[in-house]
């Protein structure tokens, strides 16, 4: 029996992805739309998928749009951004509640299909631009999302880390964009570019609940009609196996207590790599857990830093290392992680930290994919890669990974940035 009963059908202009399952009484639709990072379309592209479930035709105010939502048994619309490697992503979805649980006949379903796509086909406008008072609306809270970034020190230490790491790739953009380009977006420019993502974009639906995969199919061909036949999809290579030269270090001051260190290595392995679970095992031994090198002995052991972790990128093949230290501790704790890493490389793994990884990996991905949001962004990294990876794959890959594997990817990577953010006058 497999784990994920997932199913997929082309059709004119998208892709349907189906999961049928009993365990929800929702039924969620998630589209995806991917195209690459552009630097001149970055923030248009940001602040779309807002405007865009703020008013339809039909439903032209978040009020009214709110009120249809409210009919279909309080269903939920949202919208949301994502970078995955070279690939800026935009999601919108409904969750909506499985009419086989309702009392009366509401074709639900049906209905949430209609909805979702008016979202994104048939979006409030006036001529050709989106209506003046949303966009202007979403321009204020988009580039208070910006803002909020520099008030929260470790997303911002995050942030400039991939400026100043990948200062020559469409990687270094934020996925929010820039605020200096917010204001220069009126309603005609964006409705230019919406005209193009609905062209260009590569468009996934997934729909994860008790519905078979026929009526999913018949449901996406009947609302999601696109106005013209869609362009090829647009493909980019990653950049991220550049060979690292030089160290490059960054230091900032602001008015901060806590001094934040973060560090950018490149690994040369991505999603679609035979290396790639070995190299999952790898984050976890280094960083990725409670149990791992960086929080023992950068934490637990010599107590410098007030969190120590690693996370990786799946689809650029980079893990990134975060801490929170008092300044004066900078030069200690960069040696500790770098010995962290060594530690590794020279094969100073044990069986424990072995096996608890695995074991901890496994829970995460089985909790992930207990939740239809976590599924499909599992899923949706076959799409992105382009390599297909079942669930099944992935559990019984991670238990098979070796400590010589683990090794053999701990010897590709390389510390490309550090980047600290230091108080004012400290040094």
């Amino acid at each position: 029996m497999t784990l994920v009963d997932h199913h997929v059908a082309d059709l004119p202009g998208i892709t349907l992805h189906t999961v049928e399952t009993t365990k929800y009484k929702t039924t969620s639709l998630i589209l995806q739309l991917k195209s690459p990072i552009v630097e001149e379309e970055v923030t248009r592209r940001a602040l779309l998928p807002y405007v865009l479930q703020s008013g339809t035709e039909r439903f032209p105010s978040s009020k009214e749009l709110r009120e249809a939502l409210d009919s279909l048994y309080g269903a939920t619309l949202g919208a949301d951004l994502s970078k995955k490697g070279e690939y800026q992503v935009i999601t919108l979805r409904i969750d909506v509640a499985n009419e086989k649980f309702l009392s009366d006949n509401t074709p639900l379903l049906d209905k949430a299909f209609e909805l979702l796509s008016d979202v994104l086909l048939k979006p409030a406008k006036q001529g050709n631009a989106f209506l003046s008072d949303i966009v202007q609306k979403e321009k204020r809270t988009l580039k208070q999302q910006i803002e909020s970034i520099y008030d929260d020190k470790m997303r911002y230490a995050n942030k400039r880390l991939i400026e100043e790491m990948f200062e020559d790739e469409p990687y270094r953009f934020n996925v929010y964009g820039s605020e200096k380009e917010v204001d220069s977006i009126t309603p005609e420019i964006l409705y230019d570019y919406y005209k193009k993502v609905i062209q260009e974009d590569e468009v996934h639906l997934y729909v994860v609940g008790d519905v078979s995969k026929e009526i999913l199919k018949d449901f996406t061909a009947k609302h999601f009609v696109f106005p013209n036949a869609k362009a090829e999809p647009k493909r980019v290579a990653s950049s991220g196996k550049r060979r690292v030269d030089e160290v490059k270090e960054i230091f900032e001051e602001q008015e901060v207590q806590q001094g934040k260190l973060h560090m950018g290595y490149r690994t040369y392995i991505t999603y679609s790599d035979p290396e790639y679970l070995p190299l999952q095992v790898f984050n976890g031994v280094f960083g990725g857990f409670s149990h791992s090198k960086l929080f023992m002995n950068v934490r637990e052991k010599e107590s410098l830093a007030y969190y120590a972790a690693s996370r990786f990128e799946s689809h650029k093949g980079i893990i990134f290392v975060m801490s929170g230290i008092e300044t004066n501790n900078y030069e200690k704790t960069v040696k500790i992680i770098n010995e962290q890493l060594k530690e590794i490389q020279n094969g100073n793994i044990s069986d424990g930290e072995l096996e608890q990884t695995k074991a901890m990996i496994r829970n995460q991905i089985l909790e992930t994919v207990d939740d239809s949001t976590g599924l499909v962004e599992v899923l949706y990294h076959e799409v992105v890669s382009r390599h297909k990876r079942s669930i099944e794959e992935w559990l019984e890959g991670i238990e098979n990974v070796t400590k010589e594997q683990v090794i053999g990817v701990s010897k590709k990577i390389e510390l490309d940035t550090i980047y600290f953010l230091r108080g004012r006058g400290d040094e």
